[in-house]
């Protein structure tokens, strides 16, 4: 057992993530088996759920004529817009059904604000807006994080980076993570990362 002031973070590992789902990650419910067997090294395990509106301003289809994976500029700075996914009560937006969520103290819904995305589990996409994780886990004593989930390149990235901007000690398990890789993100999101002081380990 790892002791308290470590936590393991699980992001996004949902249905619409996973294949099958509306922006599945390729082998993203490989990871499952390995992140459950994980949560039983730590003592804090913190979950995040992708939490959207249907009428999300990151959904292509609420922009007329817009292509998905497209880019577009929002107040807060430059924006995907992705298929609509994990919205709000759909199966698409529940937490694989063979991921363990028992020893889970807290999960962390993201993204409910229809005007922002929220890739990170501790801001929304201004880089402002808390989701309250870091009070969460500055409560519990946390100094350290460890990320694994979905996707590598975006919330998982976004994740350790704010993390690392807090303070926290931030590794992530590369092979407990999969990538969407748009365009080259998964080289750029390794390079921030590294550049951060973010351990990335398989």
């Amino acid at each position: 057992m790892k002791p308290a002031t470590e936590a393991l973070i699980v992001i996004d590992v949902q249905n619409d993530f996973c294949p099958g789902g509306a922006l599945a990650v390729s082998g993203g419910d490989e990871i499952i088996s390995r992140i459950n067997g994980l949560m039983a090294e730590y003592q804090t395990v913190v979950l995040t759920q992708d939490w959207h509106p249907a009428n999300h301003s990151s959904f292509a289809d609420n922009h007329p004529g817009a292509e998905p994976f497209s880019m577009i500029e929002m107040p807060y700075g430059p924006q995907v817009l992705w298929p609509a996914h994990c919205v709000q009560g759909s199966e698409g937006a529940e937490l694989h059904w063979t991921l363990r969520t028992d020893p889970a103290q807290l999960i962390v819904r993201k993204g409910f604000r229809a005007e922002i995305d929220s890739y990170s589990a501790f801001f929304e996409n201004d880089h402002v807006t808390p989701t309250g994780l870091e009070g969460y886990l500055r409560s519990r004593g946390v100094t350290s994080v460890t990320l694994v989930g979905l996707a590598t390149d975006y919330c998982v990235a976004f994740s350790a980076l704010d993390a690392a901007r807090l303070g926290f000690a931030v590794t992530v398990l590369e092979g407990a993570t999969r990538a969407i890789d748009l365009n080259g993100s998964l080289d750029e999101a390794r390079d921030k990362m590294r550049a951060a002081g973010v351990a990335l380990e398989e």
